[in-house]
């Protein structure tokens, strides 16, 4: 545990904390603390910083409602740098945006995969119904068809897990996955209301608590 006096502030008596989410740990913001901000955000287990523009202490969420609850601060090598875990109520940018790193300086367009992004993919089709797409016609047959489609492909799994083929069976597991999450699309069941819960089973914090 590193002593608070140990930290190195720079010459404003500043230091940078950059804040992630502890659940999928995407890079939040960057923002800056002074030991007040940094004591205030321990003892009320929520990010409070050093606004720069307007000199003065800044609470997150103190009038948007997007609060931050600390999981953990971690400083680095240097202790001239800290990052701060956070479960977070809302949007994390003033933009509305999720994060504040959203403008693309270098590097591939695509967002790496993950099963936010093909949420949001399938979200996408619920909302823009796209002729020809398989997850359209599931959206315009509807929760019976989607629910039968989610028994077709349990029974897939466990038929290609009962032959041992490693191969199949996680081709079965990620048709099975994919007709889930058209469900939870369907009913508005979002990764983070699956998180929150197993979290919640588990004895861990949840990104409400």
């Amino acid at each position: 545990m590193v002593d608070l006096g140990n930290l190195r502030f720079d010459e404003n008596g500043l230091i940078p904390a950059i804040v992630v989410d502890a659940v999928t740990g995407a890079v939040l913001t960057l923002a800056y603390m002074n030991e007040e901000s940094l004591r205030i955000s321990i003892e009320e287990g929520k990010t409070c910083f050093w606004s720069r523009s307007r000199k003065e202490l800044w609470r997150k969420g103190e009038t948007s409602g997007n609060v931050q609850r600390i999981v953990s601060i971690k400083a680095d090598c240097d202790r001239d740098a800290l990052v701060v875990a956070v479960n977070k109520d809302g949007p994390a940018c003033h933009t509305g945006s999720d994060t504040c790193f959203f403008e693309e300086v270098y590097g591939a367009d695509a967002e790496p995969f993950s099963l936010d992004v093909l949420y949001g993919i399938i979200t996408d089709r619920k909302e823009n119904r796209k002729p020809g797409s398989y997850t359209t016609y599931l959206f315009d047959k509807g929760v019976d068809k989607i629910l039968k489609k989610i028994g077709e492909e349990s029974t897939e799994v466990v038929i290609a897990s009962k032959s041992g083929d490693r191969a199949e069976t996680i081709y079965e597991i990620a048709d099975l996955v994919y007709h889930v999450m058209v469900l939870m699309a369907e009913m508005d069941i979002t990764p983070k209301d699956i998180r929150t819960e197993l979290s919640g089973r588990h004895g861990a914090k949840t990104e409400t608590d």
